[in-house]
């Protein structure tokens, strides 16, 4: 099990730590345009955070999430995120 708390540290710039079986923090951004992009009205940018760091932890332990990016690096590993992240709000 683990748990995903996300932090907002200005309108693009986030700190997400998870407790797992290893506690990791990872710095995050993500543009206006991109989050407008991609979410639904249903969603808030703390949540979008929150639910691709679901995706990522469906598929690879935290402790093998980049410790610094773009929200946008995890298409270039999983093509599949942009079909994918609707179904997780």
């Amino acid at each position: 099990m683990h748990s995903i708390e996300v932090q907002k540290i200005s309108a693009t710039a986030f700190i997400v730590t998870i407790n797992a079986q290893s506690q990791t923090t990872h710095s995050v951004t993500m543009s206006k345009e991109f989050f407008n992009q991609y979410a639904t009205f249903t969603v808030s940018d703390l949540d979008f955070i929150k639910h691709s760091f679901e995706f990522l932890l469906d598929r690879e332990p935290n402790t093998s999430i980049l410790k610094e990016f773009n929200i946008v690096v995890i298409c270039n590993y999983f093509p599949d995120y942009l079909k994918l992240i609707p179904t997780y709000f």
